[in-house]
């Protein structure tokens, strides 16, 4: 498991507050078209980019100290159905990073202008599951075209949709490869530029809901991890994020009859560590309503827990008892409205306010020595009003 650069990684009465969905934000109160394109948040890097500072400043002038750059969506594939070039892929990707550096620039000039104590602001770079670049999106099932899985989602009334392969070795083995190059050459656009690469603190995967996609994100890291050894620069804590869009996770067994347990997703995403296939520093849940975290996070314990005890865990996982080294865990559901795919709205369901959902979010974790530090904070459909209530509600006051 990559090692944090940052001592500072929370703590269970003081989390990182990360911010809120950036995407939904350009909508809801900046109101900006961008749910009819294959980029959404990365569109507004092209067409308004002072709005996408401004989108950063509001979620760091509400209280948050990890901002997350406008690239959840950003693949060569996305952009090249979208009408765009390889090249001007890597030329958005390189300016998001630019213009939450920026925001953080001017946040942190406004603080030292206004005499306040100069907050620590971190930049993680967004990046979604390859199911965020298809249409209609398939982030929240997981129903993938070959060769990244068994067949492409078909929106037939009769059509039987499935994420897993059978016992096809040699498919899946191939699906996990195009997963693995889909996921390492993002990464390389922003390693590659040096620039870019020292701005950001941390690597977000997110919204993952397939196990062999986690394994592919593992494999990516492995290779970027080969390219840092021979070129001598920093890594980055990094961490893996999944979805459980109806409490469950998406992914069914080979039968099609169950969804994947917790503890088949934690074994995936920790087992068999080596400098090619590394741990995530971190391990979250995103893009989830927030009455679904206390069973959740309750599995995700119990399971990490299972495996500290595991003969093999102890030689195989970073995450074993005797390790000095401890994932952190990230938390940032949405604001309780369900995203209809088909036609690219939302279904607004929560009526409680931002106070209640802040409120909800605080009481869902009870502190826990497996984790090295929390990062709390919202996704899609939570603005800066819900990060700024989750602050109050949290009583911190960033140092």
């Amino acid at each position: 498991m990559a090692k944090s650069q940052f001592n500072n990684l929370g703590t269970h009465f003081n989390p990182i507050i990360i911010d809120g969905g950036f995407g939904t934000t350009l909508e809801q109160l900046f109101r900006l078209d961008i749910s009819n394109t294959p980029l959404w948040s990365a569109q507004a890097i092209l067409d308004h980019a002072d709005v996408v500072i401004k989108a950063h400043l509001a979620f760091l002038h509400a209280g948050a100290e990890v901002i997350s750059t406008s690239t959840y969506q950003c693949s060569y594939s996305t952009f090249a159905r979208a009408g765009y070039t390889s090249a001007d892929a890597r030329r958005v990707m390189l300016k998001s990073v630019h213009l939450a550096n920026k925001a953080r620039q001017i946040f942190l000039d406004e603080q030292a202008s206004n005499g306040d104590p100069v907050r620590d602001v971190r930049i993680a770079l967004s990046l979604g599951p390859f199911g965020a670049s298809l249409n209609p999106a398939q982030e929240f099932d997981g129903f993938y075209p070959p060769p990244f899985g068994p067949k492409a989602y078909c929106q037939d009334a009769d059509a039987e949709n499935c994420n897993t392969f059978d016992d096809d070795e040699v498919a899946k083995n191939k699906s996990i490869h195009a997963l693995t190059q889909f996921h390492v050459e993002r990464l390389l656009i922003i390693f590659e530029n040096d620039a870019s690469w020292n701005s950001i603190d941390y690597i977000a995967f997110e919204t993952v809901p397939l196990t062999r996609e986690i394994q592919a994100i593992r494999l990516a890291m492995g290779l970027l991890y080969e390219r840092i050894a021979r070129g001598g620069t920093s890594t980055k804590p990094w961490w893996i994020s999944m979805v459980f869009p109806d409490g469950r996770y998406p992914e069914t067994t080979k039968d099609g009859m169950l969804r994947k347990r917790v503890a088949d997703i934690v074994s995936t995403a920790v087992e068999n560590s080596t400098p090619i296939y590394p741990c995530p520093s971190g391990l979250g849940i995103n893009c989830t309503r927030v009455e679904f975290l206390s069973k959740l996070i309750w599995e995700l314990e119990d399971s990490i827990q299972t495996l500290q005890k595991s003969e093999i865990s102890n030689l195989q996982s970073d995450f074993s008892k005797d390790s000095t080294v401890k994932p952190f865990l990230v938390l940032y559901p949405n604001g309780g409205d369900v995203y209809d795919p088909s036609n690219q709205t939302w279904v607004e369901k929560n009526k409680d306010g931002e106070e209640s959902w802040a409120k909800a979010l605080k009481e869902c974790f009870q502190p826990s020595e497996i984790w090295s530090g929390v990062f709390l904070g919202g996704c899609c459909r939570t603005t800066p009003i819900h990060i700024q209530a989750l602050k109050q509600i949290l009583r911190i006051t960033p140092e």
